[in-house]
């Protein structure tokens, strides 16, 4: 294929891939009022893992117990923010979460402060700021429009950055693709434990729910995943993540059209929120002299740059993301 029509129908694809994210919001909320929460996760994940092994055959057979072990720390992070994102959408407007789970970006450099010791760069303090006056905004103002709803978003976005941490710390020494199998997998076992103990559900009987399911399933995680693998290999870390960062625009402008409203003073905190991911992003996604960039693909959203020292003539990171096609 010609470069650059490879690089046009990639980027393509990354805008699909950010439109289906966006579109998961009113879709996932929809469906949670049809069918019981930890019921539909559990079978998301399933349908999931099912795709990811269709698109990737060999990660079960270069499964080891060292990836296990990582890939359980990291599913449990990515479980409690799926169910706490997923038990907040019952609770507020998918308009409000999807810019509010997008804080994860912002959340992540305060978090890696706190507990790497890393500090962030000024742009990316600016970027925080930014994000968290949104925030203010985007929750009334002091006006009394947050709600517990919001609240459940928020802790998924910082479940969401605590999982970003732990795959930036085990991500380098193992397969990317076998690791995002086995937390695919621990979200769908977790969850079908506690929808089989609480919820006793049957198999669901409404044609929307199962389009959620298939959407959630398939679209949003295992071929979003693919898609990200193969831009990797093709495209800038800033100008994927440009991309991706737009998530939660789209994520408001489906609830828009769904028939939610931010108002003029939600609509200033969204940009704001936006406007700090931008920069925490696309800043964050620049070495400087000496480093690479890597973007891991990710699950819940916009992927994280990892930012790692070039070691001449030496790449210590294992067959990963970078290499979309099976062997």
């Amino acid at each position: 294929m010609n470069p650059a029509l490879r690089r046009y129908g990639l980027q393509l694809a990354l805008v699909g891939v950010a439109v289906t994210w966006g579109a998961t919001f009113v879709t996932v909320k929809d469906a949670v009022s049809l069918y019981p929460l930890y019921s539909f996760l559990a079978l998301r994940f399933g349908i999931a893992v099912v795709a990811f092994l269709a698109l990737f055959p060999k990660s079960l057979s270069r499964l080891n117990a060292r990836t296990l072990t990582a890939g359980a720390w990291a599913g449990a992070f990515l479980t409690a923010g799926y169910v706490f994102q997923t038990w907040g959408l019952q609770g507020t407007s998918a308009s409000k979460a999807a810019f509010i789970t997008g804080m994860f970006v912002v959340i992540t450099p305060l978090l890696q402060t706190v507990l790497l010791r890393r500090l962030p760069r000024l742009p990316t303090l600016l970027g925080v700021v930014a994000a968290v006056l949104g925030l203010w905004l985007l929750s009334g103002g002091g006006s009394g429009q947050w709600s517990a709803g919001d609240t459940r978003v928020l802790l998924c976005a910082v479940a969401y950055s605590g999982h970003l941490i732990v795959l930036g710390s085990v991500t380098p020494k193992h397969d990317v693709r076998v690791l995002t199998l086995v937390q695919l997998a621990v979200v769908a076992l977790v969850c079908g434990g506690v929808a089989v103990v609480v919820e006793h559900p049957g198999l669901p009987t409404t044609g929307s729910v199962w389009v959620a399911l298939l959407v959630t399933g398939v679209i949003a995680s295992a071929v979003a995943f693919a898609v990200q693998t193969s831009a990797q290999r093709y495209i800038p870390p800033a100008r994927t993540a440009l991309i991706l960062v737009t998530e939660p625009a789209f994520g408001g402008l489906f609830g828009w059209l769904a028939g939610e409203a931010l108002g003029v003073q939600g609509l200033a905190g969204a940009a704001l929120i936006l406007a700090g991911m931008v920069a925490s992003e696309l800043l964050g996604a620049r070495g400087e002299v000496g480093e690479k960039v890597v973007l891991e693909p990710a699950l819940e959203g916009i992927p994280a740059p990892v930012v790692e020292p070039i070691e001449a003539g030496n790449d210590p990171r294992p067959a990963s993301a970078g290499d979309a096609t099976e062997s």
